[in-house]
């Protein structure tokens, strides 16, 4: 009989790289106290052009969470979907349409509203979401399936976002998705022309 050797393999860079961040941010954050870390490293909100770590915060807000089921929340689909995509699409291509959400989620937070601070993956999982809705996608075709996502996730969150008023930024999730939408098209459409 033939022994069956399993190992670990280090699938998806890009995703767990993130996940690994998440948990740092998350840790580091804990550790201190007040949320300083979250509120100085982590979250996007109105703050001075002049700092530096405004610049930074753009992207880095994606990576702390208020608490432990914030971040479980947002990383179990994110772990689920991440590496999918990541092979789908290519670990470069998956760096490159985390960082564009993030910064864009970032800039919308940070002109639009200016009260408020916003922190979390959850723009990221939702671009994830539409993301995943073109893996089927085909040249003058829309999957069925795709239009499901959308309905059932972006339709839901701006529903959300007007019946509701919990700290939830149901924009960022739309924002997410449509980002993942559009790369997925794009994505999608630049291989299509390959061949």
């Amino acid at each position: 009989m033939k022994t069956v050797k399993i190992k670990i393999t280090f699938n998806s860079p890009v995703i767990l790289g993130f996940f690994a961040l998440c948990l740092a941010a998350f840790v580091l954050n804990s550790i201190f106290p007040g949320g300083s870390v979250n509120h100085t490293f982590f979250s996007v909100y109105r703050a001075s052009l002049a700092d530096p770590l405004t610049y930074l915060r753009f992207f880095t807000h994606v990576l702390g969470h208020a608490d432990w089921s914030h971040l479980l929340g947002n990383m179990m689909l994110f772990l689920v979907l991440g590496p999918i995509m990541e092979e789908k699409y290519g670990s470069m291509n998956m760096l490159f349409v985390i960082l564009v959400t993030a910064l864009v989620t970032g800039l919308v937070q940070f002109i639009f509203f200016p009260g408020t601070g916003l922190l979390g993956a959850s723009g990221i999982v939702f671009m994830l979401i539409l993301l995943s809705g073109f893996v089927n996608f085909k040249d003058g075709e829309i999957p069925v399936t795709l239009i499901l996502v959308a309905l059932f996730y972006i339709g839901g969150q701006i529903y959300q976002g007007i019946a509701s008023s919990d700290n939830v930024s149901q924009l960022t999730h739309v924002i997410g998705g449509l980002s993942g939408s559009c790369f997925g098209y794009i994505m999608n459409k630049n291989k299509m022309n390959k061949y």
